[in-house]
């Protein structure tokens, strides 16, 4: 079917149209504020997505939920559109190699490292936390490596988001079994109770070593005091261009400690004529001191 069929079944769906200029608005109004760049071949997703919050606000066109969006100083709006055009499926133990590694390479190097210093602050960043199986992966990986030993590290994590709705997911800690499934069954039976209805919740002193911040990659200053020992960024920077991209990256290598290590997703890639990070393997970058 061509693009004016398209647009006549969508019309015929009693669908509220998005005009070039509605398109134009709202696309740099998400690059500029949330970091994805929406291409034209995104803008059938992006009215299709927003067709529920126009109706329950009673928009009658993309112009007035544009004006709404910028008008809400409490970002909440912005936060919601981020939920609407991004996906956020995702669940545990996905791209197991890099919790192998994890558990396996870049544990032992930051323990012996803190060995070496006497320090015990382990500083861990999920950017872009989704709702929270990545985090609650690596709290439960840390006590695995660290056993009993675990509680003598201030071992907390922090994991930040832009959308709300998948913070809140995180904070609950519930879980359908086909998200929960790709856990080796001891971790199941150990970090996880099953709730009446047949999903799984985590245990709370998993949920209590994290940390849920909403916050933006795109804000001009992060305010953290102090570097992490490891990033993860994994299927976020997807949506970004060249230089949203190049920018972030730059600012989390600013963030990194001395040989710690930054995750992205598989599906991504850094330019390794730019970036300051030495390649380590797919997916895995190096900061080297």
């Amino acid at each position: 079917m061509d693009s004016q069929g398209n647009f006549q079944e969508f019309r015929t769906q009693n669908w509220i149209m998005i005009t070039d200029e509605e398109f134009r608005l709202i696309s740099s109004l998400v690059y500029d504020r949330i970091g994805i760049n929406l291409t034209d071949q995104k803008r059938t997703l992006l009215m299709g997505r927003l067709q529920k919050v126009l109706r329950a606000h009673r928009f009658t066109n993309f112009t007035e939920y544009y004006n709404f969006v910028v008008a809400d100083k409490s970002g909440q709006a912005l936060s919601d559109l981020a939920n609407y055009i991004s996906t956020n499926h995702t669940f545990f133990f996905r791209e197991n190699d890099h919790f192998e590694f994890f558990l396996k390479k870049a544990l032992p190097e930051l323990k012996a490292r803190l060995d070496r210093t006497g320090e015990r602050d382990i500083r861990i960043w999920c950017a872009g936390c989704s709702s929270g199986e990545e985090p609650y992966t690596l709290v439960m990986l840390m006590m695995e490596f660290f056993g009993p030993n675990y509680g003598s590290y201030d071992a907390g994590l922090l994991a930040t988001d832009i959308s709300e709705n998948a913070l809140r997911t995180a904070r609950a800690g519930i879980y359908t079994y086909d998200r929960i499934k790709n856990l080796p069954a001891p971790y199941i039976k150990k970090y996880f109770s099953k709730l009446p209805d047949g999903n799984f919740r985590v245990a709370e002193r998993i949920i209590d070593e994290v940390t849920y911040r909403r916050f933006n990659l795109m804000n001009d200053t992060f305010p953290f005091r102090k570097p992490f020992d490891i990033i993860f960024c994994r299927n976020v920077m997807i949506y970004f261009d060249d230089p949203t991209r190049d920018k972030l990256v730059d600012k989390f290598f600013d963030l990194t400690v001395p040989n710690g290590f930054l995750f992205i997703g598989h599906s991504e890639t850094l330019n390794r004529d730019k970036t300051r990070y030495k390649y380590i393997q797919p997916a895995l970058y190096k900061k080297i001191d």
